[in-house]
């Protein structure tokens, strides 16, 4: 995700830089990058000077947190874990100046509990970027109980100087937009799971009957199976209500390595590499509920291990 928030951002002309402590992370990240313009390119979408322009501003670095110490306006985009994201904020606190804005691209975690453990919670604000970020053009904003009017209004001018439209929800689990989809994501895997249709009918029946541009089951391999079941546990904790109830095929697959697009195997077979752009089915999907003892051949998938 941190790949195509800097795409966006480096393509209105402002420098950015790519931070992880893996250095494979950041080698493919910017090769998705670089695919993603090249794809633009040849689309006639953007010229090829603009790209190179695009590709010059993105700077990266793995060597800890010194090298974001001047930076104005940080965007957090680590897993959709609390813990992971807390320690994150920690650091960041302690590597960055007051004035220094950070922004959380978390789709369901308080953003209230991120900025506790800071010593600047007025300048924490949720800045939701839906995927994937260079394409959909809204941007959800979540204010937390200390948020300050200012800091709301530099991440809404923000994302309104990168062409995309806000939302701005109170800091409730999973916001607005995920509140609304993942359910409907996890209800499709019941449906899956139940064997009332195919995967193929079950996105059929939302595209074409309520005009979505993807059914729930491919957007659900897009987005990660893995970030789909963390924000279902996040609802249902949070609420303590069973309609958030994780599907337990959907658990099924995250057990076994089915993330979806980033590891060419979820509900559907996904090209190597294409981060959710180029998708088939050539493969039927693997219903997991369908198999004996729940054990899968070797040959049926592809696992990839993302750290």
């Amino acid at each position: 995700m941190g790949w195509g928030i800097a795409q966006v951002i480096a393509s209105r002309g402002m420098n950015v830089l790519l931070n992880d402590t893996n250095p494979l992370a950041l080698e493919r990240g910017l090769g998705q990058l670089k695919k993603a313009l090249e794809r633009l390119v040849k689309k006639d979408s953007m010229l090829p000077d603009d790209a190179a322009a695009t590709l010059g501003r993105i700077h990266t670095s793995h060597n800890g947190l010194e090298s974001v110490r001047g930076a104005d306006f940080i965007i957090e985009a680590v897993a959709e874990d609390e813990a992971l994201k807390k320690e994150v904020f920690r650091k960041l606190d302690r590597a960055t100046r007051v004035e220094t804005i950070l922004a959380s691209n978390t789709s369901s975690i308080s953003i209230t509990r991120l900025a506790s453990v800071t010593s600047k919670p007025h300048r924490v604000v949720g800045m939701h970027f839906m995927h994937p970020a260079p394409v959909v053009p809204l941007v959800e904003l979540a204010k937390g109980m200390h948020t300050s009017q200012q800091t709301y209004e530099a991440a809404r001018s923000l994302a309104e100087s990168l062409g995309k439209s806000v939302c701005v929800s109170q800091d409730r689990p999973g916001f607005l937009v995920y509140r609304l989809l993942m359910p409907l994501v996890n209800e499709a895997f019941f449906l899956l799971s139940e064997n009332v249709g195919s995967a193929e009918d079950i996105d059929r029946s939302m595209r074409l009957g309520t005009n979505m541009q993807l059914g729930p089951l491919r957007m659900a391999d897009n987005i990660g199976l893995d970030t789909c079941l963390s924000i279902m546990r996040t609802l249902h904790s949070q609420f303590a209500d069973s309609k958030y109830r994780p599907c337990p095929l959907l658990v099924q697959y995250v057990d076994a390595g089915l993330l979806g697009a980033k590891s060419g195997r979820g509900v559907f077979q996904h090209d190597a590499g294409s981060g959710g752009d180029k998708q088939h089915a050539s493969q039927p999907h693997l219903n997991l509920t369908m198999m004996p003892n729940n054990k899968m051949p070797n040959n049926q998938f592809h696992q990839h291990n993302n750290n």
